[in-house]
């Protein structure tokens, strides 16, 4: 009981944090800010210095998962961002970064068997704001 009520904390610190991130990414006056944002959001999920998180292959992102062993849990959470991150890229016009993240999404989705570009329940509203803009 007690290690699912830290997970749910965990999740519910990570979807506040992403969710201020990406509504950042909708202001895209300071876009790179809104990246790292999100990116910090996304290392602290994992519990994985941030420096090192995004620079994981996408196999040894899902290794790190796997090991962490909270990888089902949020592994669709991660994988959508990880995506959202790609899109965002795309807008600032660094494609390969925005490659890297997808990658990373896609290998996170196959893993676990989730769809990065289908949002958690928590992030459909977040979604429909980020596809208006």
């Amino acid at each position: 009981m007690l290690q699912r009520d830290y997970i749910l904390v965990v999740i519910n610190q990570f979807v506040n944090a992403i969710m201020q991130a990406l509504h950042k990414s909708l202001d895209l006056s300071n876009p790179e800010e809104a990246a790292e944002d999100a990116e910090l959001a996304i290392a602290g999920l994992l519990d994985l210095d941030p420096s090192v998180a995004m620079q994981l292959t996408p196999e040894s992102l899902v290794t790190m998962m796997v090991l962490s062993g909270m990888g089902d849990t949020v592994a669709n959470y991660v994988a959508y961002s990880l995506n959202a991150l790609g899109t965002l890229y795309d807008k600032m016009g660094d494609a390969a970064t925005a490659a890297i993240r997808r990658e990373q999404a896609a290998a996170v989705g196959e893993s676990f068997g989730c769809d990065p570009t289908v949002p958690p329940e928590e992030l459909v509203e977040l979604e429909q704001k980020l596809n208006e803009s």
